[in-house]
């Protein structure tokens, strides 16, 4: 009976566990396993804790160090009579594989962003000492006494072809000095120019003046029609947002965007 007792327990390779389960005490098997389990578990947060640290520095690296850790003590802890499913392992190190992916696009989208910004701001800065057309109604009359050469340029941008573009030149004190006829005009962006001459047939001294737009287009209807000015380009302001604001000559600031032609 003995030598038959010893052949089934060679033969069958859990008898070791159970006869030590047999043998322990109830409690003291739980507790002993407990203590294991929650000593490892410990020992995996506390890896997983530093590990998530470090990542923030290190980044997708990190991330697959922890990773393997949590799959290392995971196996280590299983249960002998249910191990892990193959699936579930292939499946977690597809999880992992995506996530490492993503974390490193995130990476590149970052960093080529930041090219970009840094581009902008150097190419807003080469415009430094040129001229813009941005939104505003104001015109800069130089000083033009031997009255040959344009001295005021200004933009008008048309939402619909117009058959009839006016534009009136105004003083500071809102008097009308003179009105530009300019006939038909395309949709989209135009540029004009005043001489400086008035509706008297003088020539208007040099300083800023305002203009307005009117614009009509078959069968007299209104046509939408927005003013631009233009401004010397004195400066390149860089944001906290990694934008890049354009430092004009009349003391404003806009954005690289809203210029509509350079000169």
């Amino acid at each position: 009976m003995t030598t038959s007792s010893t052949s089934a327990t060679a033969a069958n390779p859990w008898s070791a566990i159970l006869s030590n389960s047999t043998v322990a005490p109830p409690s003291t098997s739980t507790s002993s396993t407990g203590s294991t389990g929650s000593g490892s578990a410990t020992g995996g947060t506390s890896s997983a804790s530093s590990s998530s640290s470090a990542g923030s520095t290190s980044g997708s690296q990190n991330l697959q160090q922890t990773f393997l850790q949590l799959l290392v003590a995971q196996m280590n802890n299983q249960d002998p009579l249910n191990p892990m499913d193959s699936t579930q392992l292939t499946s977690q190190l597809a999880q992992i594989s995506t996530v490492t992916g993503i974390n490193n696009l995130n990476t590149n989208i970052s960093q080529l962003l930041t090219q970009l910004q840094q581009s902008a701001t150097i190419q807003s800065g080469m415009l430094t000492g040129h001229n813009v057309m941005v939104a505003g109604s104001g015109l800069n009359l130089a000083s033009n006494s031997s009255g040959s050469g344009v001295s005021a340029v200004g933009g008008i941008n048309l939402g619909s072809a117009a058959q009839n573009v006016t534009v009136t030149v105004s003083d500071s004190s809102g008097n009308v000095v003179q009105t530009l006829n300019l006939g038909p005009m395309s949709a989209g962006f135009q540029d004009f120019a005043w001489d400086g001459s008035t509706s008297s047939g003088s020539t208007a001294p040099a300083g800023n003046y305002q203009f307005s737009v009117t614009a009509t287009g078959s069968g007299g209807a209104s046509v939408t029609a927005s003013p631009y000015n233009l401004q010397p380009v004195i400066g390149a302001v860089p944001q906290s947002n990694g934008a890049t604001q354009l430092m004009l000559g009349n003391g404003s600031q806009v954005p690289y965007t809203s210029v509509m032609q350079i000169m």
